[in-house]
């Protein structure tokens, strides 16, 4: 699609968005399940669809145009879920799809709005986003707005106005902390003690997972934080804190690590320490993203709790930009994609092999 084509389409969006706000609606908070965007299964049989099948192979457009993306994501070596969420998208914008892609990788904010920048002066169709941070991003967005460029929000939220952009395919990081802060509730502790190992600061992951905690810690008279630290989602990182507060002497029996790999940290320092931990065990141990080898954990009731995060946007976003090509903006300004948490006493050798990425 031309730039000024897709330039005068985002300009109708954006008096849409206006009338929606004035007669009362909020389509900033509007969501759909992903199966409506890509339509892999009907929306009741979401729940059972296989979180880690590969996505439907993309067409080439029939007219033989390329279509240029630039991508900005985070550190593909920073976790287990970026490694794959990466790889996806990597499947996904290939020449044989149809697509030119450029990737730009960085876990610091400033150094991703210089890629953008970088992409907007490349003239790319698209420009598809996981932020390292919430904020900051107006004005390059703006600019890319400015030059008929199509913005796309995968993995994370940012902090700016949804008429700056086609769509977002995100998680909802904080339905992941509320589920994971419920079912600490569930374990019925007389008081939790709790190591609280936080990602990169100002991530949507981060503020998400760490924001139900937070809640709950302020409501509940016997919830603590032993501390409260970024590990940066590092898995090195995380079993330095831990370890310090063991050579403290101070008490616990929660590891709430928004991370695995950070959990995994948290279980090296606990081993060296000969601290039991999983189910029936001293210390509760609880992890984010399923890797299939953290559903392992708790299928051998090392660990106790894992809770899901989708890294498979990269169809999603094919369909936005196929839709958008056809002269057609997304229904839907945020698809979320749907997840669950895992408890060690539940999980099956299948629910590894199923969900496990």
């Amino acid at each position: 699609m031309k730039k000024k084509t897709l330039a005068a389409m985002l300009a109708v969006s954006m008096v849409a968005a206006g009338v929606a706000g004035c007669g009362g609606g909020s389509s900033a908070t509007e969501t759909t399940a992903a199966t409506q965007a890509a339509e892999p299964a009907a929306p009741e049989a979401k729940e059972e669809a296989d979180a880690t099948e590969a996505p439907a192979k993309a067409e080439a457009p029939a007219d033989g145009k390329v279509i240029r993306v630039g991508i900005i994501n985070n550190d593909p070596n920073e976790s287990g879920y970026r490694t794959a969420n990466d790889a996806d998208l990597k499947a996904m914008f290939t020449e044989a799809n149809g697509y030119e892609a450029s990737f730009a990788y960085s876990l610091k904010n400033d150094e991703q709005i210089t890629a953008a920048q970088k992409f907007i002066q490349d003239e790319v169709d698209y420009l598809l986003l996981s932020a390292a941070d919430t904020s900051g991003w107006d004005s390059v967005l703006q600019d890319a707005q400015d030059a008929g460029i199509g913005v796309i929000l995968f993995d994370r939220t940012i902090d700016a106005s949804e008429d700056l952009y086609l769509a977002s395919i995100v998680s909802d990081m904080d339905k992941e902390g509320q589920t994971a802060v419920d079912w600490l509730a569930g374990q019925g502790l007389d008081e939790y003690n709790i190591i609280h190992l936080q990602g990169v600061m100002g991530s949507a992951a981060q503020q998400g997972r760490t924001g139900a905690l937070d809640e709950k810690v302020a409501a509940e008279a016997s919830w603590n934080l032993v501390t409260q630290q970024t590990a940066e989602w590092n898995s090195e990182k995380a079993q330095q804190i831990v370890q310090s507060v063991i050579d403290s002497g101070t008490s616990f029996n929660v590891i709430y690590a928004e991370n695995d790999d950070m959990a995994k940290g948290a279980v090296a320092a606990l081993d060296k320490a000969n601290i039991s931990h999983g189910v029936g065990k001293d210390v509760i141990v609880m992890g984010f993203d399923c890797n299939k080898w953290a559903l392992q954990e708790l299928l051998d009731q090392n660990w106790n709790y894992d809770g899901q995060c989708n890294p498979f946007q990269a169809s999603y976003i094919d369909k936005v930009i196929k839709d958008v090509e056809a002269g057609n903006m997304p229904a839907e300004k945020t698809i979320i994609m749907e997840e669950k948490g895992f408890d060690a006493t539940e999980i099956t050798a299948d629910d590894v092999e199923k969900y496990g990425i």
